[in-house]
């Protein structure tokens, strides 16, 4: 049961309960599943009963202990306890097995809307490098959630921006002052001895009148309805970024120029730096680049030792080797990279509402970093055999990777197989 299903069930259980008398409340649009914070446990935590309980009349707790009930006797819901003031914490059946298997069916297009929404987004940017980069990554991040976008710019965009930095533009210009039209209709001149003008021996009803040597003024034959005062203004510019002037990021070239400019929040002056060029765990690209380059690497070794990817139980310990005196550590605890794969929909459902594209990018960092250290573990050690929990972990390894190649593609950023 992957966040956003979860999410419809618990939304379920309280149409139950209100269907059943238990709560006088409007059932919610929507409800948010999130990992559990302090004092929590289990797979995923809500608060949809302190939401609730104002509304319902009733204490938090009471509110949580009516959907309690009905959560659990849900299917793939193993337990719910509730803690706090009313939070409810659920804990999944299978819970790794199926978010696995969900990533590695939908590969980069994982969190991405399975059709077209209908909804038309138009985005205008100032002529300024930041704004027209994450104009751009905005776009691309609103496409994946079934968005129709249309980009414009208030003036041409530099040659470079679309070169070097890969952005595409629809439109630039404003209503006031639109780009201007290249001549569409070019016809070729007459030649130094083009013929005498004709004299009249004829006088039928004319579609012009003039001669080649003083040809008559066209008049006005297109009338279109004049713009009544209601009229749309101008566009508004609705993506403004602090800029990155005066500093040129394009010397960075693509990959890091564009991460420079997305990674820091839209309200932060970004730091345009050769730092972000430097292959070293300090920078933050490189950490997400060569996380995707180790995950494709274990793929391509565990095919040389005979075996594939297989979801299951990646948290096996302490698994015996054929050889009696080796043992391989213990894996590291994968909850945080489960989770961080989990809540990889919802970040893109706020960056694209929010048009934060450095939301994907932070969150980027988070599943590189808890992937790092999980990947000693995927493949076997020594004489050690290659066995289901080996398949499990390198399924979850390819899992996170399919996630931080699509977050980067949508940020316009290559995710290299070797790095």
């Amino acid at each position: 049961m992957t966040p956003v299903e979860l999410s419809r069930t618990v939304l379920r259980a309280v149409r139950r309960a209100v269907d059943d008398g238990e709560l006088d409340v409007t059932v919610p649009g929507q409800t948010s599943v999130t990992p559990p914070g302090p004092g929590g446990c289990g797979d995923y935590a809500t608060n949809v009963a302190l939401q609730l309980a104002r509304p319902a009349g009733q204490p938090p707790l009471r509110v949580a202990e009516i959907l309690r009930e009905r959560l659990v006797r849900t299917d793939g819901i193993s337990e719910v306890v509730v803690t706090g003031p009313g939070f409810l914490n659920i804990s999944l059946r299978g819970t790794e097995t199926a978010l696995v298997r969900e990533i590695l069916r939908c590969g980069h297009r994982y969190g991405h809307a399975d059709r077209p929404t209908g909804r038309l987004v138009q985005l205008h940017a100032p002529h300024e490098v930041r704004a027209v980069v994450v104009m751009d990554a905005v776009a691309r991040i609103l496409l994946s959630q079934g968005a129709l976008v249309r980009t414009s710019c208030a003036g041409r965009p530099a040659t470079e921006w679309a070169d070097i930095l890969g952005v595409d533009i629809d439109a630039y210009g404003t209503l006031d002052a639109p780009a201007p039209l290249d001549a569409s209709v070019r016809p070729v001149p007459a030649a130094p001895d083009a013929p005498a003008p004709l004299d009249v021996n004829v006088r039928p009803v004319i579609d012009a009148y003039g001669t080649p040597d003083a040809p008559a003024p066209l008049g006005v034959n297109v009338r279109p309805v004049p713009a009544t005062p209601d009229a749309p203004a101008p566009l508004d510019v609705n993506v403004r970024p602090i800029p990155a002037a005066p500093t040129d990021p394009t010397p960075l070239g693509r990959d890091a120029a564009r991460w420079a400019l997305l990674h820091p929040a839209l309200h932060d002056r970004p730091r345009i730096t050769a730092d972000h060029l430097v292959q070293r765990e300090s920078n933050p690209l490189f950490r997400v680049r060569y996380a995707h380059a180790r995950t494709r690497a274990f793929t391509r070794n565990a095919a040389d030792l005979g075996f594939h990817a297989e979801p299951g139980d990646a948290d096996l310990r302490g698994t015996q080797a054929a050889v009696q005196e080796t043992v391989v550590p213990d894996t590291p605890d994968t909850t945080v990279l489960r989770h961080a794969l989990a809540d990889h929909p919802r970040i893109l459902q706020a960056a694209a509402a929010h048009h934060a594209p450095d939301r994907l990018a932070r969150h980027l960092v988070t599943v590189a970093d808890a992937v790092l250290p999980f990947l000693a573990a995927v493949l076997p050690r020594g004489a050690e055999k290659p066995s289901a929990a080996h398949r499990a972990r390198l399924a979850l390894a390819e899992a996170a990777g399919a996630v931080l190649a699509g977050g980067l593609s949508l940020l316009g950023i290559d995710a290299p197989e070797h790095l």
